[in-house]
């Protein structure tokens, strides 16, 4: 394939039978004396192009024209590295499973008491209720906007109280545009706050929220 000729273009370009019909649509063109089509053969065919219009019309022009018109408006120098090329994209992209991707990460956090953890997020903190499983509830998601936060209920602390606080780890970290008018939301709803609102070294405004079971949620948005 010629150096100028970019993946990117490849990966745009249509299959090869759609080229065959953008081929035969020239072929027509030219047949049926559509004037416009004068102007797109003549700067791409050498040999076309001391032509004029009305002589571009009147000349011949074969199917392999139209080909190479096509092959080289596309950046190839014939039809036939054109098809050749397709061809390989063709069986390396059929050998070659897709990437995949990532669409959504969903923290998990251990409560006590789902029915209570629901509560607190949707009457405090703004958040909906998802879904919630068994009776009672074992299992339950809440979602705010593009924020979902799983609910696993456990009898025992998922982790060390005093290592988490100690450390300061957290059970999910939530990133929104601006952190400052949800920290006043949150501060008129009376939340506990495990941090205020502060601007950390890299710019960043943070605060980070205690639910009923201490968990630890950060919040994180733009600096002033």
């Amino acid at each position: 394939m010629p150096a100028y000729v970019s993946s990117t273009v490849m990966r745009s370009m249509p299959n090869l039978e759609n080229l065959k019909k953008q081929a035969k649509l020239y072929l027509r063109w030219h047949r049926d004396r559509y004037y416009p089509v004068a102007a797109r053969i003549r700067p791409v065919l050498p040999s076309y192009r001391h032509l004029s219009d009305r002589e571009v019309l009147a000349h011949s022009f074969r199917l392999s024209d139209a080909q190479e018109l096509i092959a080289r408006k596309t950046g190839f120098e014939s039809w036939e590295a054109l098809r050749k090329r397709m061809q390989t994209v063709t069986y390396t992209q059929a050998q070659t499973p897709s990437k995949p991707v990532l669409l959504s990460a969903e923290p998990q956090l251990f409560v006590a008491d789902i029915v209570a953890s629901c509560e607190f997020y949707t009457k405090k903190l703004g958040f909906s209720v998802a879904f919630s499983y068994g009776e009672p509830p074992f299992y339950g998601q809440v979602f705010r906007d593009g924020a979902r936060l799983n609910l696993r209920r456990l009898d025992k602390p998922g982790l060390d109280p005093e290592i988490r606080d100690s450390e300061q780890l957290l059970s999910a970290s939530i990133t929104l545009d601006d952190a400052k008018p949800l920290f006043l939301e949150y501060q008129a709803a009376g939340v506990l706050f495990a941090q205020p609102l502060k601007t950390e070294p890299w710019g960043a405004r943070t605060f980070i929220v205690h639910d009923p079971d201490c968990n630890l949620i950060l919040f994180a948005g733009r600096g002033e």
